[in-house]
């Protein structure tokens, strides 16, 4: 039987791209949308309203595509429900708290640096859950050479400085972890569920719990009009495609292989955001960093060689 686009490695690599692509964009999207809502960096209540809104509207944009896809997405039964909504609190809710909140009191150079250890934890957590994913001297070396890849993405700056404070960098190597465990515990509800249905509850669940996060938090949208409208349903479809391709490349590949790509989204953040904010493009860093991490992503992702007999 011939195999499925997300099952080949050329079909992983362009569809893995992708989602990296859409979520490098959402960082310019972000930054856009604060200033057409007038949400202030130190507004973490109505940070968490706008991504609430985000995630579900995303996960309604989901759930509607695959009702129209004759996708079962009321078939879920209590216990799936359940684990569904642990996924949503999880992989979307605890996680985007803990970066926002970290992400307000660390430099954004440290926070992107910090973030990139969900890799490290992605293949860590899969080598120990799974017989067929573990960690290997080359995948070691593709993970030190791809996050090698988003440091040098950041030089340019100023100095990285080595004050580590809870609720900065800790906070955003929280969110990593989390992040990363969430997805292994996503791909373990994939087999017995439609990825897409999956992901649109947990989507539309998180993004429930973050706008009750922000409104009990005094969180309030302004100026919320045609461009802000339209930058938000940009963002929610980012989200409902990036994710749910996400989840069917981990149901059908291991965990290792796929997240290597996530050092892709920094380096695809900083070059969107060059092009849409008005950013220098123009550094030695830019293209040193792209080098390494597809370098990173082509030793994690490379087949083995078959054992001599």
């Amino acid at each position: 039987m011939k195999p499925s686009l997300y099952q080949t490695r050329s079909g992983v690599f362009a569809l893995a791209t992708l989602c990296c692509i859409l979520w490098g964009s959402a960082y310019p999207a972000i930054k856009n949308g604060y200033a057409l809502l007038h949400i202030a960096p130190s507004d973490i209540a109505s940070q968490m309203l706008f991504a609430g809104w985000r995630f579900a509207l995303a996960g309604a944009i989901l759930l509607i595509v695959a009702a129209a896809m004759k996708k079962p997405i009321f078939a879920l039964n209590g216990r799936q429900m359940r684990q569904v909504a642990l996924l949503g609190l999880t992989q979307t809710a605890i996680q985007y708290v803990f970066f926002y909140v970290g992400l307000a009191h660390a430099s954004g150079v440290k926070s992107s640096i910090m973030n990139a250890t969900g890799v490290f934890f992605s293949v860590v957590l899969a080598h120990f859950v799974y017989a067929n994913d573990r960690i290997t001297a080359r995948k070691a070396m593709g993970c030190l050479i791809g996050f090698l890849g988003v440091v040098v993405v950041n030089l340019g700056g100023g100095a990285l400085g080595f004050d580590f404070r809870l609720l900065g960098e800790g906070f955003v190597i929280i969110a990593a972890f989390v992040l990363a465990a969430a997805s292994i515990y996503g791909k373990h509800l994939s087999a017995a569920m439609d990825p897409m249905v999956m992901t649109g509850w947990q989507l539309f669940i998180g993004g429930l719990i973050l706008t009750g996060i922000g409104m009990a938090g005094g969180g309030h949208l302004e100026a919320l009009g045609l461009h802000s409208g339209a930058l938000l349903l940009y963002m929610a479809l980012l989200s409902s495609v990036a994710f749910a391709v996400w989840s069917l490349l981990l149901k059908h590949n291991p965990v290792g292989l796929i997240a290597a790509f996530n050092f892709l989204i920094p380096v695809f953040g900083v070059a969107l955001s060059a092009i849409f904010l008005g950013e220098s493009l123009l550094r030695w860093s830019y293209l040193a960093a792209l080098v390494l991490v597809c370098a990173g992503i082509w030793l994690v992702t490379r087949p083995s060689a078959p054992a001599k007999a």
